[in-house]
């Protein structure tokens, strides 16, 4: 088997400076954010000078098995030619080796413990329904969002109605059952009669259509992917190429047994034997039409990039390659991916920006990074809640000191493994602790990760650090990055302070109705007016930040004296709800606002009934942690009902998640009359009674 060739680069010494991306990062992730999805944004108008196309392209299952990473023998002429061009990241490892989970953190930014999407079956959306998309967020900006193939993995995914400017193209699927088949053919088909050439000849298309609009198209080749089934031609290419067996064909000595994939998901087909090791002439065939697989992958990359350039769209695209996550070939006696080996865990990127010098850089590098990658080379604000850090430095020098590791995990049976790679090490720990099993490779001694020096007793030491530097996750691992961060202002920050806070608020509710208003941003959706729409479009994005001094939070931005000016906009907008997102969103954010402030006197409100029943809501302001009760009387005196809230912390309890609810119903649990109601409200030495008017 070709072996990948490690680049060695010189790194210049770490300089420091006051703040650091690392310490913006840091703080910024800690800020709470607010409900963030496309419904809420603004079509901004994106100026085309400077602002890229964007060219996704990703490929399933594809390890770096490629001419420009070192394997001349494989035939890889386009992607080899796109590396000339662009930024070949020689060390970029996905964040789980398995699809779903691997694209569903590059999509969204954010890692697996993030988003919690840990197997193939799971929806981000399930889990994150408030998750913002890297289409997601260019389609924000005006950007028309377009998938062609396997982008996401499920269905739900891939038709997700926030990311894409128009409904996600896939070629159709032909059902086969792998055990009636083989696991490679060579076929006498032209490209198009397989679905990476029709993905190929609907991406083509689509390029056309597109080519005078800002967009951001994604497209997702399957192949490499298992079965491995491509024209005879690609097949044709490695006539004469003598492949090698892998370097190794057993588990690593001393692995524990949860380490191993076994051959699951390969057995499946008709002509691998149900049990003990592939045959050595089987191995050499399978990575031979691997090989075959990916030149034909190749040669449809190559047919898209050709019509970038003969529309004229190279020069201003950013074009981004990658491979979801590797996959063995035998290596450890396993094949294709879900495991926590280096071979399963490293994947081929290169990115290329227009204008770029060509370069290569060894820097540890996550899948994850891509997101804010690609918002820096746009010019488009990075989220606060993307995990990934962008790596436009390292574009602009490649042997820069970078990230001290890399951070992959995957669940198995129950046990999750949490890996992290370093320059020289990868160590990995599955259970809590590692009490499932502990794994320790050097690849400076071990690059084939023979055996396990985890349990060593001279490695104790080693172990105990690296454990801490798993432990304290990649937060902790970000490098220090001297020249001042670039920020722009957001388009939901009035008045441009770099903070979206409740002063942007105040802002935008003085326009109301004012034909010139004194700061022009507050018309936020540019239609001509400032109204509660656009309070509720900056609402939405309550406490991000474009600059890193900047960073606050829910608690400490909104004080009692905001707790009218935030009634007054719940009350409108509720008014006006007309069930949209926008609305939807807007509400529960500014319910979530009023519950942050500490009131500075305990006060009980006007309650709120249900014009359609006798049920109530009894609002109130605690200035001091206290005993709540409520006794409810009749105009005659006599007792109703009785709440006892019991004990409540200091703060507001104004909206229905929060208030006193009453359910209209006395002692005995029988609807009580219309008529006039008295209630008493206790808390501490704080007494207070107001009228209530129940209407049935």
């Amino acid at each position: 088997m070709p072996k990948v060739s490690t680049l060695k680069s010189k790194e210049p010494s770490s300089l420091k400076r006051p703040f650091t991306r690392r310490d913006f990062l840091s703080t910024s992730l800690k800020i709470g954010t607010a409900a963030f999805t496309t419904a809420l944004l603004p079509k901004s108008q994106v100026n085309a000078k400077g602002q890229y196309n964007i060219l996704f392209i990703v490929v399933d299952d594809l390890r770096p098995l490629l001419g420009c990473y070192g394997h001349p023998e494989i035939h890889t002429p386009n992607i080899d030619e796109l590396a000339q061009r662009g930024t070949l990241f020689n060390r970029a490892y996905c964040q789980n080796p398995l699809c779903h989970p691997s694209r569903t953190s590059m999509l969204t930014g954010l890692r697996p413990e993030t988003t919690g999407v840990l197997s193939n079956a799971v929806s981000f959306r399930e889990k994150l329904p408030n998750a913002v998309t890297l289409p997601q967020h260019f389609k924000a900006y005006g950007y028309h969002t377009a998938s062609v193939g396997k982008i996401e993995h499920n269905a739900l995914a891939r038709d997700d109605a926030y990311s894409w400017s128009v409904p996600s193209w896939v070629p159709p699927w032909i059902p086969f059952n792998p055990l009636h088949i083989p696991a490679w053919q060579s076929l006498d088909v032209k490209d198009n009669d397989l679905s990476d050439g029709r993905t190929a000849e609907q991406a083509v298309t689509v390029l056309a259509e597109l080519q005078d609009t800002q967009f951001f198209l994604a497209i997702g080749f399957e192949k490499p992917h298992l079965p491995f089934y491509a024209p005879r031609k690609y097949y044709e290419l490695y006539a004469q190429v003598d492949f090698t067996l892998p370097p190794t064909s057993m588990l690593p000595a001393a692995a524990p047994a949860i380490a191993n994939n076994h051959l699951g998901g390969l057995r499946e087909y008709k002509d691998i034997p149900d049990q003990g090791p592939l045959s050595e002439t089987k191995i050499l065939e399978l990575i031979r039409a691997y090989a075959a697989s990916t030149s034909y992958m190749d040669a449809q990359v190559g047919r898209v990039l050709q019509q970038l350039d003969t529309l004229g769209l190279s020069e201003n695209t950013v074009v981004v390659f990658v491979g979801d996550h590797g996959f063995h070939l035998g290596e450890h006696g396993t094949w294709r991916k879900n495991t926590l080996f280096e071979v399963a865990l490293r994947s081929p990127m290169i990115i290329s920006v227009p204008g770029q010098q060509p370069n290569r850089t060894d820097a540890l590098t996550e899948l994850v990074d891509i997101y804010p990658t690609l918002c820096d080379a746009c010019r488009l604000p990075v989220p606060s809640e993307v995990e990934g850090l962008s790596l436009t430095p390292v574009i602009e020098e490649p042997t820069r000191p970078w990230k001290t590791a890399a951070f992959s995990q995957l669940s198995r049976a129950g046990t999750r493994g949490r890996s992290i790679r370093t320059t020289q090490y990868r160590y990995t720990e599955w259970g809590n602790s590692g009490r499932r099993g502990k794994e320790l490779y050097d690849y400076d001694a071990d690059p084939d990760e023979t055996v396990n020096i985890a349990e060593l007793p001279e490695n104790a030491e080693l172990v105990a650090n690296l454990s801490e530097q798993l432990r304290a996750g990649w937060r902790a691992a970000l490098p220090d990055i001297q020249e001042q961060v670039v920020f722009q202002t957001l388009p939901w920050d009035i008045n441009d302070d770099g903070i979206v806070n409740i002063e942007d608020l105040i802002l935008v509710s003085n326009g109301f109705g004012i034909e010139t208003p004194q700061h022009p941003k507050a018309d936020v959706n540019k239609d001509g007016r400032i109204d509660i729409i656009d309070l509720l479009l900056v609402v939405a994005h309550f406490g991000e930040c474009s600059e890193p001094a900047s960073p606050q939070t829910y608690s400490n931005n909104v004080r009692p004296e905001h707790l009218g000016l935030i009634d007054e906009w719940l009350t409108e907008a509720r008014l006006s709800d007309d069930g949209s997102d926008v609305f939807r969103h807007g509400i529960e954010t500014l319910e979530h606002l009023i519950s942050t402030a500490i009131p500075t006197r305990t006060v009980l409100l006007p309650n709120y009934p249900n014009p359609f029943n006798p049920e109530t809501w009894i609002p109130y302001d605690l200035a001091r942690d206290a005993d709540v009760h409520i006794h409810i009387y009749n105009m005659k005196g006599e007792s109703v009902r009785q709440l006892s809230i019991g004990f409540q912390t200091a703060g507001t309890y104004r909206t229905s998640s929060r208030a006193a609810y009453w359910d209209g119903r006395n002692a005995v649990g029988e609807v009580v009359a219309s008529g006039i109601y008295f209630y008493t409200f206790q808390a501490g030495q704080f007494r207070a009674t107001r009228q209530m008017v129940i209407l049935k």
